[in-house]
């Protein structure tokens, strides 16, 4: 644990001997009343202020500003990236935190997302596609719990996640962190909240759940962007308050059923084609916030913004900060200059243009949310389940959760399963690639390809499956297929997160990569049977080379650990998932869904094989 340093004084405060008005052993809502009527409005701005932590080049300034939250961004790892440096790190900030005047504890977040996908060695669990495939919410809730345990071990109480985004568009390159494109299935996947804040967050196996991104980010026009004519991330949701209520609130709502902790909203917009008030950034949308969310959904947690994103409204910074405050947002992940984000609101109190009720009420459910933690009593890291992280415990839940993600789309002559024994060829560029499996949000906000983290790809998963399987291994198909009676092609995508895996950037075009679609044509072309398997965040299109497949299978990102691909492959586990999404002919024919007039899917949703 980190020393305590000599305690500053926050600009404004009272004597830092002032006895505190917080007592233990009054319920929460009177203890956070007291604290809040003691605050000063400088240590009220401070509560409401999340900094990244690289931006704190002066660990003083924790104490000087008083600062309610700090947070990793996407890859924001301690070096080493090890759980014990993670929990050293975070124990160093809450010392600076306990400094102030009423030793208000921080509260640290971080996206643990698919596991606490920042921290080498940590279980990555499959992501949320793979998840709704399943169509399995207590599957889906065990993974959740083991991200609690892992998460919470390090001293992150916090994690912005789940995603309930309702994916309309597979260009979207956010649609892997979604459970599908149908409501009612991203409703029935909010299991994963109660996983992650359990019964008693107090406990050192739960963690404040996250419900992002509020609402309609997964229903944004493809080229809804004034400069950029692919735009779809951070784009505009055009429907009438009928259709926004019906496809993306609904997941919500069962959120808030939940209890889920905080609400993060959309960096997107919303604009209703019924009235003429036009688009309004989700961060500066007074109705949906204060009046659907808070008002008529009943939330009691808090609002977290999005990474820098009160910026994006439009106005000059103060009026930023004073439209989404009012809006509704009770914390501002700023990220990084925190200094002018607390001067300003400030600024925008004092001159009455934010009322201090509204402060008041921010400040009241964000230390509510520390008081439920138990942050006042604990605020140290309890690292008793730290040597769980990535254990082999866990990892049997993530291959489990990867096993019952697979979906079976096609099965000529029974290709599988496979046999366990003979000659097996293993072609395409995700076979035993462990970085492109998992996805983005691994060890890096965007992910990349290799060997990122401890895991298993597919590969070692099949020879961990099959010892007694005589394997060749030949990326791009190169090597000779003579004296294989079976193939086996993984292909698909490398990693990307928001913006950079919008179809149209980066590359990104949801199709096979010319070496994997060659490398499909070789091994289907010369080899009696051939099994293609797609590693992806989203549908790819493969219609030209469907009927030289003998099987196809959707893998999704199945996470670190391969062998559950490997596990359904030879039928040590049947095929049980179904299409989170519809699959397309074409990457033209998006944005397609289940109820569109003249649906024609290349699969439909909810299509997918089965075997014992």
């Amino acid at each position: 644990m980190a020393a305590i340093l000599s305690l500053t004084l926050l600009p404004g405060s009272a004597s830092a001997d002032a006895p505190s008005p917080r007592d233990p052993s009054a319920p929460i809502d009177k203890r956070v009343a007291a604290l809040v009527a003691d605050l000063t409005l400088e240590e009220k701005a401070g509560q409401m202020t999340q900094a990244e932590k690289g931006s704190i080049t002066d660990p003083a300034d924790i104490t000087t500003y008083g600062l309610g939250s700090i947070l990793s961004g996407g890859g924001g790892a301690p070096d080493p990236n090890t759980p014990e440096a993670w929990a050293d790190m975070i124990d160093g900030y809450q010392a600076r935190a306990l400094e102030t005047r009423q030793k208000i504890p921080m509260i640290y977040g971080a996206d643990a997302v698919h596991g606490h996908n920042n921290v080498s060695g940590a279980t990555i669990m499959p992501h949320n596609l793979g998840l709704g495939a399943s169509r399995s919410p207590e599957l889906a809730k065990r993974a959740a719990e083991v991200t609690a345990i892992e998460t919470r071990a390090t001293g992150v109480p916090w994690t912005f996640a789940p995603c309930l985004c309702v994916a309309r568009d597979d260009r979207w390159g956010r649609t892997y962190e979604s459970f599908g494109e149908d409501p009612e299935l991203v409703s029935s996947m909010v299991d994963v909240v109660d996983g992650l804040q359990g019964t008693d967050l107090t406990s050192n196996t739960t963690v404040l759940a996250t419900a992002k991104h509020f609402v309609g980010d997964g229903g944004t026009t493809y080229g809804s962007s004034t400069t950029e004519d692919y735009k779809i991330d951070q784009g505009i949701t055009e429907l009438t308050r009928e259709q926004l209520r019906d496809l993306h609130i609904a997941p919500f709502e069962t959120a808030v059923d939940r209890n889920v902790g905080s609400v993060m909203p959309s960096y997107s917009s919303v604009d209703h084609p019924d009235d003429d008030t036009g688009p309004v950034k989700m961060h500066a949308n007074d109705e949906l916030i204060n009046g659907v969310l808070k008002q008529e959904l009943g939330f009691q947690g808090f609002v977290i913004s999005d990474w820098k994103a009160i910026d994006q409204i439009p106005g000059d910074y103060a009026s930023d900060v004073r439209t989404s405050i009012n809006a509704g947002v009770d914390m501002v992940m700023v990220p990084y200059d925190y200094k002018t984000f607390i001067s300003t609101l400030i600024s925008e109190v004092n001159a009455g243009r934010i009322p201090m009720e509204r402060i008041d009420d921010a400040v009241t459910r964000i230390l509510t949310a520390k008081e439920k933690l138990g942050l006042f009593d604990k605020p140290y890291a309890d690292r008793t389940h730290i040597g769980t992280i990535g254990s082999a415990e866990h990892r049997a839940v993530a291959r489990e959760a990867a096993a019952a993600s697979q979906v079976l789309l096609k099965n000529d002559g029974d290709a599988l399963p496979l046999a366990s024994q003979g000659k097996l060829y293993v072609a395409g560029s995700n076979a035993d690639d462990l970085g492109n499996q998992m996805g983005g949000w691994s060890i890096s906000w965007q992910g990349s390809s290799g060997d990122t983290t401890e895991g298993t790809t597919i590969l070692e998963g099949i020879r961990e499956v099959a010892p007694d399987l005589e394997v060749t291994h030949s990326k791009d198909a190169s090597a000779p297929t003579d004296g294989h009676d079976t193939g086996l092609v993984v292909v698909g995508e490398t990693p990307y997160a928001e913006g950079k895996g919008d179809v149209g950037v980066g590359g990104h075009d949801m199709k096979l990569s010319a070496a994997d679609s060659a490398a499909v044509s070789k091994v289907c072309g010369e080899i009696e049977t051939c099994v293609v398997v797609t590693v992806s965040g989203r549908p790819l299109e493969i219609t030209s080379q469907l009927d030289q497949m003998d099987a196809l299978v959707a893998a999704w990102l199945p996470g670190s650990e391969g062998a559950g691909v490997a596990d359904t492959l030879f039928g040590d586990v049947g095929y049980s998932g179904k299409l989170p999404v519809s699959w397309p002919r074409s990457v033209d024919d998006e944005p397609i869904n289940v109820g569109d007039p003249d649906y024609d899917p290349l699969f439909p949703y909810g299509a997918g094989l089965t075997t014992d």
